[in-house]
C-alpha cells in the first residue's frame, strides 16, 4: 500500500521537478477511479516485476523444441532486447517526460489552469515508457533480420532518407504533445538507433543464420 500510495503521489513530485509546485493537488475523481488507479498500478508492477520468472518459465517451455544452433541465437536476442528496452524506457522517463510534462502544465492562461488526475498522469507516462522501449529495440530488431536474410547494411543505406522522414512521423504520432522540441527528443533517438542499426547490421548480420526455423537443419533438439 505504501508503494501504491507514493505512486499516487508522483504527479506532484513531478510538478515540483518541472518547477509547478503549489499550483494545483494531484486528483482522483470518484472513488473508483481510486480503485481503479490502484488495480492498474498494481497489475504493472506485478507484471514487472514478476517478468523475469515469467521469462524463465516460457524459455523453460520452448527450449526442448528447439535446436541448437536456435538456442544460441534466440537467447542473446531475448536478453538484449530486454536491455534495449528497459534502457528506452528509462531515456523515455528521465530524458523525455519532465519536459513533456512542463509543457502540459505550462499550457494555461487566466481561463483555463491544468488539473491533472493521477489516472492521466499514469496513463501519459506508461505509454511514453512502452513507446521509448518499443523504438530501442530497433538495433536488435534489423540486426535479426539481417540474420534471416531480409536487410543489408547496403539496404539500410539506401533507405537512411526514408528513414529519417518516417522517424518524425512516428514521433509525431507517439509524442503527448504537439510541440517540436518534444517531437525531436524522440525522432532523434530514432534517427541516432537508425544508424546504430547500420553498424550493428554491418558487423554482426553479415553472417546468416543457416537453416533457422527449419526442422531439417543439422543438429539435435534436447
Amino acid at each position: 500500500m505504501l508503494f501504491l500510495q507514493q505512486g499516487a503521489g508522483a504527479v506532484a513530485v513531478q510538478a515540483a521537478v518541472c518547477g509547478h509546485a503549489g499550483k494545483f493537488q494531484p486528483d482522483l475523481h470518484l472513488v473508483p477511479g481510486r480503485v481503479f488507479f490502484y488495480l492498474k498500478l498494481s497489475l504493472v508492477a506485478g507484471l514487472l516485476l514478476a517478468s523475469p520468472v515469467i521469462f524463465y518459465q516460457i524459455w523453460r517451455f520452448v527450449a526442448p523444441g528447439l535446436y541448437q544452433h536456435e538456442k544460441r541465437v534466440i537467447l542473446p536476442f531475448t536478453l538484449l532486447s530486454s536491455l534495449f528496452f528497459f534502457g528506452g524506457a528509462a531515456f523515455g522517463y528521465f530524458v523525455v517526460f519532465p519536459p513533456a510534462f512542463k509543457f502540459l502544465l505550462g499550457y494555461s492562461n487566466d481561463f483555463l489552469s491544468p488539473m491533472p488526475t493521477v489516472k492521466e498522469y499514469f496513463s501519459l507516462c506508461l505509454r511514453l515508457l512502452i513507446a521509448f522501449g518499443v523504438i530501442f529495440e530497433l538495433p536488435v530488431f534489423m540486426v535479426l533480420l539481417a540474420k534471416m536474410g531480409v536487410v543489408n547494411a547496403a539496404f539500410l543505406n539506401r533507405h537512411r532518407k526514408y528513414a529519417i522522414l518516417l522517424s518524425f512521423v512516428i514521433a509525431a504520432i507517439l509524442t503527448p504533445t504537439p510541440d517540436v522540441i518534444n517531437q525531436c527528443l524522440m525522432a532523434l533517438p530514432l534517427i541516432v538507433l537508425y544508424e546504430v542499426s547500420i553498424v550493428a547490421v554491418w558487423l554482426l548480420g553479415r553472417k546468416r543464420l543457416a537453416g533457422f526455423g527449419n526442422s531439417e537443419a543439422t543438429g539435435q533438439a534436447e
